[in-house]
């Protein structure tokens, strides 16, 4: 039995794939300041695609709100010297984040200072590219042109 490659089975396998970014990266839209808070971590997950920190945060009326916090992925925020065992359950920090527009307590990790004034991040980790470039950044797809007006610059001679 041969498989015949058809505009319905296009559209099937494109439903399929589609539902796979949506559930890596979901809908959530993030505001543009950041937002602090102060709490109490209860779990790190540390991993790729991205690491998310888990925390709690008393609020003025003394109710604890779980918090969400993610992160890039341990191999882009580990370069920040954030590593698996930096912070501990039960660790007081500081979260710099992008909250969801929504309402969820869900955001994106700008950067994360323990109680001791340790910092991980760099607070330009909004989205999956950097807001900041400097001379190094050479190479990288879609991030070396949001940061190079001459758009992606290589290191490959055989591309000039």
């Amino acid at each position: 039995m041969t498989m015949r490659f058809t505009p319905a089975l296009f559209f099937v396998a494109m439903v399929a794939l589609g539902g796979v970014a949506y559930a890596h990266h979901g809908s959530a839209s993030y505001r543009q300041e950041p937002t602090t808070l102060k709490g109490v971590v209860t779990r790190v997950n540390w991993g790729n695609p991205h690491t998310l920190l888990f925390f709690d945060y008393k609020d003025a009326k003394g109710e604890v709100q779980h918090w969400v916090a993610e992160a890039n992925a341990a191999s882009t925020i580990s370069t920040t010297g954030w590593t698996k065992t930096a912070i501990k359950d039960g660790d007081t920090v500081t979260v710099v984040f992008y909250a969801a527009k929504n309402g969820q307590t869900v955001g994106r990790v700008g950067k994360v200072v323990l109680a001791d004034g340790r910092e991980f991040g760099d607070g330009s980790l909004i989205g999956d590219r950097p807001s900041v470039c400097d001379d190094e950044f050479t190479t990288g797809g879609n991030e070396a042109a949001a940061c190079r007006p001459g758009g992606r610059i290589t290191n490959n001679d055989q591309q000039r």
